[in-house]
């Protein structure tokens, strides 16, 4: 293990991060795994490229679970990153910067964008078709279509709204204990997740369910869709149900209050 950073060499936390991994002989996708941070994300550590990066929150949660991962002081690495990226945020603001969002979870799907674009058409057609009836006045409307109307016709009910599909992914925003398991007792995962850190239920999971004593250090996508907290923050959170449908809609939790003690 490297006990020291050589901070004196004017070294940056990215090229420091690669040469430990290269000096045990690890390759990206290696850390990768073990960390599991994705490896672009890898990618733009080691070269200091933080437009490809999440917020700084994120970025130096990954950075420190790379530095365990290698060896490094990850307190020092911490340190030294956060004023790295400090000065990149003090850039002048009228340089012209392309930003690419790093998190696909964040970015709203093209599904949903077009589907909005098309309910406010639809609004839209219908004020004005409301407004031109408004104005033509009763005696303008054929009784035929009076006598032809269908009596007691039921309103149509509204499109359910689709749930998104795609993994369901954990990732801790800090360090947090957590628990993943199948309704009725099979525990699929049990442990404490770092900074930055992953997990993905199996998609053969039928019935998963989460216990967490910290729900607002964790955060819950299903596919590119962020889902509603999972509790409230100082509480425990447990039988969370981890189905796609249920996360969306904010169901299926029980909170325990925070004075009722809970698993760490």
């Amino acid at each position: 293990m490297v006990d020291e950073l050589d901070t004196g060499s004017g070294a940056t936390v990215g090229e420091q991060l690669r040469g430990a991994r290269e000096g045990q002989g690890l390759s990206l996708e290696e850390v990768a795994a073990r960390t599991r941070i994705p490896t672009r994300h890898l990618e733009s550590l080691e070269v200091s490229d933080w437009s490809k990066l999440p917020a700084t929150t994120y970025s130096i949660g990954f950075a420190k679970s790379y530095a365990s991962a290698v060896g490094l002081d990850r307190t020092a690495i911490c340190e030294q990153l956060r004023a790295e990226m400090s000065g990149y945020s003090q850039r002048p603001t009228h340089t012209a910067e392309v930003f690419e969002p790093a998190d696909p979870a964040r970015v709203m799907p093209k599904w949903l964008v077009l589907l909005a674009v098309l309910g406010v058409i639809a609004v839209i057609t219908a004020l004005l078709v409301m407004r031109n009836r408004e104005i033509s006045g009763p005696d303008q409307v054929s009784p035929q279509a009076v006598a032809e109307a269908p009596q007691g016709a039921a309103p149509a009910a509204p499109a359910a709204a689709a749930t998104p599909s795609g993994p369901v992914v954990i990732t801790a925003n800090e360090p947090a204990w957590l628990q993943v398991y199948e309704r009725g007792g099979k525990t699929l995962f049990q442990g404490q997740l770092a900074a930055g850190q992953s997990y993905e239920v199996p998609a053969t999971a039928t019935a998963p369910l989460l216990k967490t004593g910290k729900p607002e250090a964790l955060r819950v996508a299903v596919g590119t869709a962020d889902a509603p907290p999972v509790g409230q923050p100082g509480t425990t959170a447990r039988d969370v149900s981890l189905l796609a449908a249920d996360l969306m809609r904010g169901s299926g939790a029980t909170v325990a209050p925070a004075n009722v003690p809970a698993a760490r």
